[in-house]
């Protein structure tokens, strides 16, 4: 069903709220993924705030849906939602990654409400997201795994192994996005290692193949509303991002995987920011 106008602007608002948390929280830490949590958190923000059935007053409910953040490096973006949420007080954000602190680079589910999974070391988010599935699928319960993974990490092996699994034993009440925001560590993802033609490689493993503008929160919308309704095979979305969306002078920079921000650098992603907000909320009222 499409998004009503009031529906589209409290997502925006609410990504944008989340876009500033995230900066703050890389400041306090010092440095953080801090490009990948800017591709990421639109992604983040629809299936927390419209799509996924969950409570944070009751991290552990039977029937939650589960969310798998295999790209675990944007840790970064992902506790700022939770805290938002009320998974745990936002004043823990200012201790994100210190000695001592529950909050790691890589969130740990045994330290931290509403982690489903600790991730981290790339590849392995798809197949935890897919054991989860067909354990909900044995138990007959009605509730859907989410996995998010990270361009780069489609380098992996395992992510292939599982996506083969997951075609053969028809685990349509498992949604995978793609954040593809054409970069890794290393550099421009063609140039390290060529996905392309990537929907191609998923369908030849048994997907449906759904690619939306992760940025527009329409277009992901639709997308899943289609993967969610999904009775015949999974279903991958290829979520076409830009690493550090919305910060002019990290956006589409690939050494932005990993930084920090002093004060200067603070007060001018934080610029803008604001100027992306308002210019996406005037396109917004355009439709």
């Amino acid at each position: 069903m499409a998004l009503t106008n009031e529906e589209r602007r409290r997502l925006e608002d609410k990504a944008h709220e989340l876009r500033l948390l995230c900066v703050d929280t890389v400041a306090w830490a010092g440095s953080g993924h801090v490009g990948g949590s800017m591709s990421a958190m639109d992604i983040m923000t629809i299936l927390y705030h419209k799509y996924m059935r969950v409570d944070p007053k009751d991290p552990a409910m039977p029937d939650r849906d589960r969310f798998i953040l295999s790209k675990g490096h944007v840790g970064v973006g992902y506790a700022p939602l939770l805290a938002d949420l009320g998974y745990f007080d936002k004043e823990l954000l200012k201790e994100y990654n210190h000695t001592g602190s529950p909050l790691g680079m890589h969130l740990d589910a045994n330290k931290v409400r509403g982690v489903e999974a600790s991730t981290g070391s790339l590849g392995h988010g798809l197949a935890i997201g897919l054991g989860l599935a067909l354990g909900a699928r044995l138990k007959g319960e009605g509730w859907k795994t989410f996995v998010l993974l990270g361009d780069g990490e489609c380098d992996e092996g395992e992510v292939w192994e599982s996506a083969m699994a997951a075609a053969h034993f028809k685990a349509t009440n498992l949604v995978v996005i793609v954040d593809r925001n054409h970069c890794m560590i290393d550099g421009p993802t063609e140039d390290v290692m060529a996905l392309e033609p990537f929907a191609d490689k998923w369908r030849a493993f048994g997907f449906e193949v759904i690619e939306a503008d992760g940025h527009d929160f329409d277009a992901l919308a639709s997308a899943l509303d289609r993967a969610t309704a999904a009775t015949d095979k999974p279903v991958v979305i290829i979520a076409d991002t830009i690493k550090g969306c919305g910060i002019d002078f990290i956006a589409g920079d690939y050494k932005w995987h990993y930084g920090g921000f002093d004060a200067d650098r603070l007060g001018r992603a934080k610029a803008s920011l604001e100027r992306y907000h308002e210019s996406r909320m005037t396109k917004g009222a355009e439709r």
